[in-house]
């Protein structure tokens, strides 16, 4: 049969598929330097306010009984909705640094909170505690990110151009009873940063 006589019937001529092909690799090839976090979800538009850490057993986070060197997968901004918080540009590692980073600190600093979602083709990372890692890890493609600043430094979004190579990040508060909080981030690249997409670090 001719190539015409393919397309007619609704079959892929050799040539259309060469064309796809190509047009494939080279969106492969610029998709970690398009700032997709600009039109994938973002709560930019959700209601933002102080909130407590709440744990996946529905506990409310304290400093005195959240380990150091532990991480637990948060919701923020939870609506209620189980469909809708499970999404995953609302969930985050919420880490207590290992001890030799300050997770013994009785303050703020002890304490980390970045978007699960890896920056350079969105699968979800997590935080490995084991000796000799200690560091945020993507299954997908190897990337490896600092828990102190949430910058890659191994992998495929290590070698992405700023902002593009730093998690977006929650800001946290103390009580005086020991409860902690979720700031109101600012979603923006130069402030707590755009999900997906990353943070500038100041």
């Amino acid at each position: 049969m001719s190539e015409q006589g393919t397309q007619k019937s609704g079959g892929l001529s050799r040539r259309d598929f060469l064309k796809l092909i190509g047009a494939a690799g080279t969106g492969l090839a610029f998709a970690p330097f398009i700032p997709f976090g600009n039109y994938m979800p973002n709560p930019s538009s959700a209601t933002l306010e102080k909130v407590p850490v709440i744990l996946p057993d529905g506990t409310q986070a304290h400093i005195d009984t959240y380990p150091t060197n532990h991480a637990e997968v948060i919701t923020y901004p939870s609506t209620g909705d189980a469909a809708l918080d499970a999404e995953a540009f609302r969930k985050w590692q919420f880490i207590r640094l290992p001890e030799e980073l300050g997770g013994s600190k009785k303050d703020i600093s002890a304490f980390r909170g970045y978007s699960m979602i890896c920056l350079h083709l969105w699968c979800l990372w997590k935080y490995w505690p084991d000796e000799g890692r200690k560091r945020g890890e993507c299954p997908c493609h190897g990337t490896m990110y600092d828990v102190l600043s949430g910058t890659a430094y191994v992998g495929p979004a290590s070698v992405q151009a700023a902002p593009s190579n730093t998690l977006p990040k929650l800001n946290f508060e103390i009580a005086s009873d020991g409860f902690l909080w979720i700031v109101p981030p600012k979603w923006g690249v130069n402030d707590n940063g755009v999900i997906g997409y990353g943070r500038f670090i100041k």
